[in-house]
């Protein structure tokens, strides 16, 4: 038997800003956009290159709970992981956009790593190995 996780829902309390954000700041493809309903949209994006990987379901939160959750998915813990073969462009890349950088690089044994905050304040790991880190 195989299983592989296809898709991740990130909170989002609007789906035209996260869209902005992810393709137009992280450089991420959006690969569909999906009216549902009036209210519903099923919207997945991808890193650049990640296509055939895990995509990101954009989810608008639709009710008050769900709106607690965006930006805080996770108790401020890391959130996702995003690997790189050229860490420092997208670092360089973070740093051109804006988008906030909670801790700088480091150097860890498995290769170079900096926590940085999506729009919704979720964290996210930028990692390169130490075989990519340009």
């Amino acid at each position: 038997m195989t299983q592989l996780l296809k898709h991740i829902a990130l909170v989002v309390a609007d789906y035209d800003e996260a869209i902005e954000f992810y393709t137009k700041k992280l450089r991420f493809t959006l690969v569909e956009d999906t009216r549902l309903s009036e209210t519903k949209r099923w919207v997945l994006v991808a890193p650049p290159g990640g296509t055939d990987g895990c995509l990101l379901l954009l989810a608008k939160a639709a009710s008050d709970e769900q709106q607690t959750r965006v930006g805080n998915q996770t108790g401020g813990r890391v959130f996702l992981f995003l690997h790189t073969d050229d860490f420092k462009a997208d670092y360089q890349n973070l740093l051109d956009q804006g988008i906030k950088i909670v801790r700088e690089p480091s150097q860890e044994e498995y290769g170079t790593v900096a926590v940085f905050a999506d729009l919704y304040g979720n964290l996210w790991d930028l990692i390169g190995s130490n075989q990519s880190d340009g």
